[in-house]
């Protein structure tokens, strides 16, 4: 059979139009590369995968997926380093693309030092690579992540496709519930590792890695050092926080600790383990394991050029609880709760009381455009957990903190006047802040602040196993997986479900589903000052940056694509009872 991967091998001419990347054939064909890089490491053909990892890096595809997380979807796009550049414009990313054609992979540039605020007012220093530096990194990560998805542990969470904080949780609520036929664990480890990022071995990790392709590559940037108000320093430990691939080598660099649990346990006793990244806890039945086992942990991070720290490692009952990834995880009389942490909540509320002071005078439907995303983005974190009475409480405070910013809005009119301006009386008889905005055609309407109190607990059921999104025999578990997901998200019966039902849950620009990790916006086929309407045969869900992409001017593929979707969305089989 042909090799098509091949075919999009150093593309003869660069791109003119950004608009105009067909994305569905570019994520296929990484995606399908990927896979094939699992299969064969899988089947340990050495060689295959060697030839496969070479075709990654020289894809033009890969190419041009790496810009597209670098400068549209990775957070940090608008940071630069010290080559100054950021690429935020079609234009720009059309001329990266082509510049990176004929770059030089192995000029290594050091990466620019600055500083963001810690929860416990300390600084985390990050390192960001220059923009060529980062696309690099994100091309090699496409050929390296797949080698290592075949080895990872099964409860490793952090920083891997199709994998999360939930699934985390999720895991120390299934090992620590009573009745449990897996274990009985009454004491865990709550490990805290010192400046994970700062001082993994470099040696221990490029070892880690072999002589696969990209390996010297790698090395360069392990050891292209920092740039800290115009003075370059060394490097010779760490990876710096901010870079695209450094996650990968800190779960590269990490790996491994489940295994010694399993093979330093003379007394085979059932050890309980969950790591995301650089934190993990240790569950077993008694103190006397737990401490049978730490000094084990610590000899094998002594061989990464790693240490626990002292001060934030502890070893604790279940019933007494302890924290983990935002959350407060205890046994209490017959089951395991998984809370929102208390310090966590309070800074939450802080940080939101800050903004309201700050924003007097801002209107009030500024004031729900800017926190309704923050509350749904903080609810969905913690519904998996026994949330509810954490819902109300929060509820109950912002309640009180608006009522307060709207009387110091109007000091000179009553209370009554006040709560008749701002709050809406609900069927509960709760106040809910309101405000008055024009629709899009004209006329008003109200819209409400998000209320936590309406959330549903949703137990969150935990990804499978080794299960990896690269392995392609697991691809319709994947797909189940995130339509499940997307179930959760838009209630049955809404118009929003019954649109994202006519697609498949599919983005039908990129053909990747649509809860795979990217924002989601919804597209009016025909606009709205076109004379378009909210109708669910008028609607589409795109993901962001593909959404943006039609507007910047649609290609005739995506036009005839939209246009197929409208044709099916009008047949009143898949209209989802219109």
């Amino acid at each position: 059979m042909k090799d098509r991967v091949s075919d999009d091998i150093g593309a003869e001419a660069g791109i003119l139009n950004w608009a105009a990347v067909n994305w569905k054939l570019v994520k296929k064909r990484v995606r399908n590369l990927r896979q094939r890089i699992y299969r064969a490491t899988q089947n340990q053909q050495w060689k295959r995968v060697r030839s496969l990892m070479k075709l990654m890096l020289k894809s033009y595809s890969n190419l041009l997926l790496a810009v597209r997380r670098v400068t549209q979807d990775n957070p940090g796009k608008r940071t630069a380093g010290i080559d100054g550049q950021t690429a935020l414009t079609p234009e720009q990313r059309v001329a990266l693309v082509n510049e990176m054609k004929e770059y030089n992979l192995w000029q290594v540039q050091p990466v620019k030092r600055i500083y963001i605020p810690k929860s416990n007012g300390k600084s985390r220093p990050l390192g960001i690579p220059t923009l060529a530096n980062r696309v690099a990194q994100a091309i090699v990560k496409n050929a390296l992540e797949p080698v290592w998805e075949t080895r990872f542990e099964a409860n490793s969470y952090g920083f891997r496709p199709g994998r999360s904080v939930q699934d985390a949780i999720a895991q120390c609520h299934i090992r620590l519930r009573q009745g449990n036929h897996c274990s009985n664990d009454q004491w865990v480890l709550d490990a805290d590792i010192k400046g994970a990022f700062d001082n993994i071995s470099h040696q221990y990790i490029l070892d880690a890695i072999g002589e696969l392709p990209g390996r010297n590559l790698i090395h360069q940037w392990l050891k292209a050092g920092y740039v800290e108000s115009e003075i370059l320093h060394p490097t010779t430990s760490g990876t710096p926080q901010g870079g695209v691939i450094s996650p990968l080598l800190a779960n590269i660099a990490l790996d491994g600790i489940e295994h010694l649990l399993k093979r330093g346990n003379p007394k085979s006793t059932q050890y309980g383990f969950v790591r995301y990244c650089d934190d993990f806890v240790v569950t077993a039945r008694s103190e006397a394991e737990i401490l049978d086992i730490q000094p084990l942990i610590e000899e094998w991070l002594k061989t990464r050029g790693l240490e626990l720290n002292a001060d934030k490692t502890n070893i604790v009952p279940v019933e007494q609880g302890f924290n983990f990834l935002g959350f407060h995880i205890r046994q209490f009389r017959d089951g395991c709760f998984t809370i929102p942490q208390k310090d966590k909540v309070l800074a939450f509320l802080k940080q939101i009381r800050k903004w309201l002071i700050a924003h007097q005078t801002v209107a009030p439907e500024a004031v729900i455009s800017y926190l309704n995303p923050i509350l749904r983005g903080w609810s969905d974190y913690y519904k998996q957990g026994a949330s509810k009475r954490v819902f109300n409480f929060v509820d109950s405070e912002l309640w009180k903190m608006l009522w307060q910013w709207s009387l110091r809005r109007h000091s000179n009119k009553g209370k009554r006047w006040v709560a008749k301006k701002y709050f809406l009386l609900s069927p509960g008889d709760s106040w809910i802040f309101k405000a008055s905005i024009s629709d899009r055609q004209g006329g008003k309407k109200i819209i409400t602040l998000y209320q936590l109190s309406t959330v549903m607990i949703r137990r969150h059921i935990k990804v499978r196993g080794n299960a990896s999104p690269d392995d392609p025999t697991l691809q319709p578990y994947w797909k189940q997986r995130r339509t499940q997901c997307g179930k959760s998200y838009w209630s049955n019966g809404s118009k929003f479900y019954h649109v994202a039902q006519n697609q498949q849950w599919n983005c039908p620009v990129c053909g990747e589903h649509l809860f795979n990790g990217e924002a989601i916006h919804t597209h009016h086929q025909v606009a709205v000052r076109a004379g378009g309407t909210n109708e669910v045969d008028n609607l589409v869900h795109l993901h962001e940056n593909c959404h943006r992409q039609i507007h910047m001017g649609q290609s005739s593929e995506l036009q005839e694509s939209l246009s197929r979707m409208m044709g099916e969305l009008s047949s009143p089989v898949l209209r989802g009872g219109e």
